[in-house]
């Protein structure tokens, strides 16, 4: 394997740990109160029987010494996220400590190996080419959920084969409720097999009081600010161009947040502020004009605005709009199918509601053609492929024409349009999230080791130095609630969207006025890996300000 400098130079960097895990995985554990759901209790109860209810753990070091060995498996499940090869070196060096001759099992593209009996062996030559390096290329990962009586028996079966006792679920919130109902099914049928999960995802949105943060969201932000600092810094010396940016976070904000607080942008939408106002869309677009023509009057015809990926389904009138086309369109599937593109438009706008079509036609036409041709196998509208920033950009120009028609703007209005998704999910990960997720993985371990299944591996106090680090495991039970998919009543662990009562949403609030109207960006630089502790082991904004920092 070819590898970079600097890749060179991160291999020797050597993960903090908590002190908890000082003397290795095998720990003292106190056992806090039983647990309970998150909401929808009874119903959480009833689906987990045997693993509802448990209490949080807490750890503290333990004496040196051996174990019998373990034999572990582990997957890797969703999408991307910085320092997910630390977890699994983490949990490698974990077991290790608890006895040499254990052994870790990795699953082959994600939940689907574990069903298909696709794995490899992970040995120290493969775990130290992978120590501190982005991806999930070690052992890939896959979205095959993990939720039928058949999957669970295959799963059993050959980690049987495989002498496997203990398996940890690295992903997020569906992944993990996919381990909890694993766990359920292997200790009510009296299956000697423990299930452990790891919190990951870029997008922020698994988090609560004891899961400060969810692995690879701190370098993924730390990437696109860098980037988004890169363009603000170009705005304004060309001076010419507002630059409208969509940021990856389907169904939470905190991506766009986090990086409106680390580079200060013109503009930044926070998709649960547009819900809980109840925007419209004409709405959204005129305060975003009102800031791009009050710059124009100031001479300043640039500017840097932030979109998060899952804004249009938080507009009350286009998730109205959005459940109409669904329905019509399949409803009337054979007959759409065999439209043109363009007829599809038509058809949608004869049939839609009176609001519906009204909302409909204001849209870009690329913007309506997308809606009626880009569908999933279901039928149902891809809303994460719509160009929500081609959209907006097109719809203030077109708002911008009309104030100027008005006399209220007097100014040129010049866009390019940008969106950062997969240029952050697998970059090597900063200090804090090579750190972070090697304590995960290391404390999943100690998991295993304590003999317990159906908890999610914690690690808190994390904006402070690792000395101070919490480690523990909370049951995965009390993040449940009963959502309602295809018909169905599913346990999931809540999303944690921003809360517009929390500390990073109203710092950002009490200063966007005044970075809408000065040119206030912030360039951040590249991630930083070796140098200050000041420079190098930074947490994110949100941390900070939750932590009242």
């Amino acid at each position: 394997m070819s590898i970079s400098p600097l890749q060179k130079a991160r291999a020797a960097y050597a993960p903090k740990l908590p002190p908890a895990l000082a003397n290795g995985a095998l720990v003292k554990v106190t056992e806090g109160a039983p647990t309970t759901a998150v909401a929808d209790v009874e119903k959480v109860r009833e689906i987990f029987k045997t693993t509802f209810g448990s209490p949080v753990l807490t750890f503290e070091a333990g004496e040196k010494g051996e174990a019998r060995p373990l034999t572990v498996g582990v997957i890797l499940s969703g999408g991307q996220a910085p320092g997910g090869h630390n977890v699994i070196a983490g949990l490698y060096d974990g077991i290790k400590s608890i006895n040499p001759s254990s052994r870790l099992f990795g699953f082959l593209k994600g939940p689907d190996g574990l069903v298909k009996d696709e794995y490899m062996e992970l040995t120290d030559s493969i775990i130290d080419a992978y120590r501190n390096t982005g991806g999930f290329d070690m052992i890939g990962s896959g979205r095959t959920k993990l939720e039928t009586d058949e999957q669970f028996e295959l799963a059993r079966k050959h980690c049987e084969v495989l002498g496997i006792t203990a398996l940890v679920i690295i992903g997020g919130d569906d992944s993990n409720t996919n381990a909890c109902m694993l766990a359920e099914y292997f200790k009510s049928h009296n299956v000697g097999i423990q299930v452990v999960g790891c919190p990951k995802t870029i997008d922020g949105d698994l988090k609560n009081e004891w899961i400060e943060a969810s692995f690879g969201f701190d370098t993924a932000c730390r990437v696109y600010s860098e980037l988004i600092g890169n363009i603000g810094r170009d705005a304004n010396s060309a001076k010419k161009y507002w630059h409208f940016i969509k940021l990856m976070g389907r169904s939470a904000s905190h991506i766009a947040l986090e990086c409106a607080l680390q580079t200060q942008p013109n503009i930044a939408i926070i998709s649960e502020e547009v819900a809980a106002k109840k925007m419209t869309l004409a709405q959204i677009v005129e305060e975003m004009a009102v800031v791009v023509a009050a710059r124009a009057k100031a001479g300043m015809n640039f500017g840097v605005a932030l979109i998060p990926e899952g804004l249009i389904e938080f507009v009350p009138e286009i998730k109205v709009l959005i459940a109409e086309l669904n329905d019509l369109l399949a409803a009337n599937a054979a007959k759409v199918d065999a439209m043109e593109k363009a007829d599809k438009v038509a058809f949608a706008k004869a049939n839609l509601s009176a609001e519906s079509a009204k909302v409909f036609g204001s849209l870009p036409t690329g913007i309506q053609m997308q809606l009626c041709n880009d569908r999933d196998p279901h039928g149902n509208v891809q809303v994460s492929l719509i160009e929500t920033e081609k959209m907006l950009a097109e719809m203030v120009g077109t708002r911008l024409k009309q104030m100027k028609s008005e006399g209220a703007y007097d100014g040129k209005f010049s866009t390019q349009v940008h969106f950062f998704g997969y240029e952050g999910r697998c970059a090597a990960p900063s200090n804090y999230d090579a750190d972070y997720c090697y304590s995960l993985g290391y404390n999943a371990a100690a998991l295993i080791g304590a003999g317990k299944t159906g908890y999610m591996s914690s690690v808190r106090n994390t904006m402070l130095p690792a000395s101070k680090w919490i480690a523990g495991g909370i049951p995965i039970t009390m993040m449940m609630n009963i959502e309602r998919r295809h018909g169905h009543d599913k346990p999931v662990i809540k999303k944690a969207l921003v809360e517009l009562d929390g500390a990073p949403f109203k710092f950002f609030a009490a200063h966007r006025a005044e970075w809408a109207k000065e040119t206030a960006y912030v360039y951040p630089g590249p991630i930083q890996y070796f140098g200050p502790a000041e420079v190098c082991d930074l947490v994110t904004r949100t941390l900070e300000l939750e932590q009242g920092k």
